[in-house]
């Protein structure tokens, strides 16, 4: 089998907060006065993570906590095979928590500036919990900044789309991508719901699509890919464990399948590894494997120059070892 750290990659579904090494989780902690856990706790559901998460996200103050995270991330996803990500970063909540709107996205964008050689675009999200006044704020910071291409709606799926809506069709007609969380912690009425309120481009997860066959059908006939993160569905208790993970069945399904991260740092898993544990779990050889990457570059909102790039270095991945 291929080195899959070597197998270019696109990046379609990771949150930056959820990205931090270890280490400098716990200086940015003791720097500001947070007491983080060594490890992450077993999470019983997405509520558990949602409360471990906000601990984590206290952790960043400075302009240069942030500035860190965003240059680490950039280093730590080189070094799985990414050469172009789209990466997630909740902008608005962490402004209005430190009284400063901006700096947090114009420090994650100073530290993104020192990627080397990957390339990224940043999605802004918003929790679904969280106001309408606040979408507005994050659908405003996208607008201001180039480096922002779509805005997306994540947290926990019982709570509506409707109430964003207008937010949603001013996000399209100033042309900003609209990349929503959807059928991970509920099912097919939250994916129409997605589609049809939130004018989603993608389906962030997307596995409980299979409970509708009617919807599979649209979805596939729509060409939209889900945005699939094995081991963070497993570890949040979405999904009891790997071998029970829907991801095969989303491939037969003739669905468009990428593998993600979401939450690495809680998983113990980057982008090479999910690949390897995606795998290992199921007994994909190395073509199936490239394929994955190919619908991840396909799926991307990459520059069309950069989509070529790529597919032809993942074509080259695959085919030097066949003629050894």
């Amino acid at each position: 089998m291929r080195d899959l750290a070597a197998l270019p990659k696109a990046h379609l579904h990771v949150h930056l907060e959820s990205t931090i090494r270890p280490d400098t989780l716990r200086e940015l902690g003791e720097a500001n006065g947070v007491d983080v856990p060594g490890e992450p706790p077993v999470f019983d559901g997405f509520r558990a993570f949602a409360d471990y998460n906000a601990l984590i996200r206290s952790c960043l103050r400075r302009p240069e906590d942030f500035e860190r995270i965003a240059r680490e991330y950039c280093e730590d996803e080189a070094a799985q095979g990414t050469r172009y990500a789209e990466v997630t970063f909740t902008a608005a909540s962490h402004g209005e928590r430190l009284g400063d709107l901006e700096m947090p996205l114009e420090s994650v964008l100073k530290g993104l500036s020192e990627s080397g050689g990957l390339e990224w675009r940043l999605l802004l999200d918003h929790s679904r919990r969280r106001s309408v006044e606040r979408a507005e704020r994050t659908l405003d910071l996208a607008l201001k900044y180039d480096e922002v291409f779509a805005i997306g709606m994540a947290g926990e799926e019982n709570h509506s789309l409707r109430p964003f809506a207008t937010v949603f069709e001013k996000a399209r007609a100033a042309g900003i991508r609209l990349l929503h969380h959807t059928g991970e912690d509920a099912g097919p009425d939250s994916i129409r719901e997605a589609l049809e309120v939130g004018r989603t481009e993608r389906l962030g997860h997307g596995i409980r699509v299979l409970e509708d066959p009617v919807l599979v059908r649209e979805v596939r006939d729509r060409g939209l890919a889900l945005e699939v993160c094995p081991s963070s569905n497993v570890t949040l208790g979405l999904v009891p464990s790997w071998p029970e993970h829907p991801l095969p069945r989303l491939v037969e399904a003739g669905l468009t399948v990428t593998i993600n991260t979401d939450v690495p740092s809680v998983t113990g898993a980057a982008l090479a590894e999910e690949y390897a544990r995606v795998q290992r779990t199921f007994g994909y050889d190395d073509a199936a494997m490239a394929d994955f990457a190919r619908a991840s570059v396909k799926a991307s909102f990459a520059p069309e120059a950069t989509k070529a790039r790529l597919l032809r270095e993942i074509d080259e991945w695959l085919t030097p070892a066949a003629g050894a």
